[in-house]
Parts: structure tokens; sequence; C-alpha cells
């Protein structure tokens, strides 16, 4: 006699089935490889879309699986090392995505209080602003607002522009080994709104970074996703 499975108990084993289905097919391959579609696991399994869904949301918790609004769903890198501290360039590298970056403005200004208190400099001290438009295959991503001190990049502004920030900083001996991160939602102001082409109020994900080498700080950014665009991953363990 073949026991009786309720039904919340039934759903709950076709989602294991489908997430298990799905983890299979997508072992081995490339990185920005298409995942099934909804559409072909529904058929597949004869489930609720729901229940689709719930297995794909489960394969993107575990950061195997990246959802593109208006795309679908594609393989994304391995996770990386819990607390592995990456830059633009690596974050869109690891998800399969090309990487670039316009600069808006590229300056010797002087520090705002902010600022200041930030790269533990004084109010009025010598700072590079460097302003981006960053992509990732071509489409907008975020605006980063990036300030270093002048002390510490001597004849910065009178070499080649780098490619990545991290890149050059590592070449200096200055690549951050830590940062703190801040994240918080908010809507876009207009000006904001022309830069990332979408409607002024749209929301949008502020991050606000203290990059450090050792106890020196090297770099404090200001930086504005798109949240139609960006998902942030987080890392724990338990410790």
């Amino acid at each position: 006699m073949n026991p009786v499975i309720p039904a919340r108990r039934a759903t709950q084993l076709k989602h294991v089935a489908v997430r298990e289905y799905v983890r299979d097919v997508i072992t081995g391959l490339p990185v920005g490889a298409p995942a099934p579609s909804e559409r072909e696991l529904v058929q597949r399994f004869g489930v609720a879309r729901m229940t689709v869904r719930q297995a794909i949301e489960a394969l993107v918790a575990e950061g195997l699986l990246e959802r593109m609004p208006g795309k679908g769903t594609f393989v994304m890198r391995p996770p990386t090392r819990v607390g592995e501290l990456r830059s633009f360039t690596d974050e869109m590298h690891d998800r399969g995505l090309l990487p670039e970056s316009q600069t808006l403005v590229l300056r010797q200004e002087k520090a705002g209080p902010g600022v200041a208190r930030a790269l533990r400099i004084t109010e009025g001290d010598s700072v590079i602003h460097w302003q981006r438009l960053r992509r990732a295959d071509g489409e907008t991503m975020c605006l980063e607002n990036a300030y270093l001190s002048e002390v510490l990049l001597p004849g910065f502004l009178e070499t080649a522009m780098p490619t990545s920030l991290y890149a050059d900083l590592d070449e200096r001996g200055l690549r951050p080994t830590w940062a703190e991160d801040s994240v918080r939602a908010d809507l876009a102001s207009a000006q904001e709104a022309a830069v990332l082409s979408i409607e002024p109020g749209s929301p949008v994900m502020r991050i606000e970074r203290r990059a450090l080498r050792d106890d020196k700080v090297i770099e404090v950014s200001r930086s504005t996703y798109r949240a139609d665009r960006f998902t942030l991953w987080v890392q724990f363990s338990h410790g």
C-alpha cells in the first residue's frame, strides 16, 4: 500500500526534483550559459510555474544561477571565498559579463568634510575624484564616484588612464586588502536618472565603500546601481 503524501509535501518534493534536475543540467556549463526556461520545466515536470520558480530561486540563492530581467536566467561562476574583496571589474567577470567604463570626471579636488573624514585626511586636502559610468555587456549598471588621497598616488593624473583602478593600485602596492561597505535603497535623482537611462524616482541601490590596506585608507567610493539590473551577493560563514 502506497503512503498518502499530503499536498503540501508533494509540492515540496516536486520543487526538489526540479531543483536537482536543473542543478545537474547546469553542472559543467560555462559561465553565462542559459539555464532551462520556466516554460520548459513546467512542461517537463507537469508542475505549476510557482513550483518551478521556487526551484530556480533556490539555485539563485546558492549563487549558481542569476536572473537578468528581460533576458532570462544564466549560470554563474562558483561562489568565491567568503569575504573576498572584489572590484566592479572582478564582480562582472564573475557573473560572466563584460565590464566597461566611461570616465565622466577625472580631476584633482579639495576634500569635503565627508570625504576627508572617510579618508582620514584634513578637510581641504587634495584628493583625486574619478567618476565613471559602469556598464556590463553594454548595459548601464551604475554610476560610481571614487575618491583617493592625492598624496598616495603621485603622478596619477599625469599617466595613461588605467582600465581598472584596483589593478593600478595593485601595481603600486596599494591594492586594498579589506573594506567596509554600507548599502541602502533609495530613489534616483533627476541627474542620476539621466546618466543611468532611467526615470527620475526609479529605485536604485546605493553602496558606499571605504577600502583599506591594513589600517591605511586607500579609497572611498559612492556607487549608485540600477536596482533592475544589479543583485547584491553577500556570503556568510558560521564562525
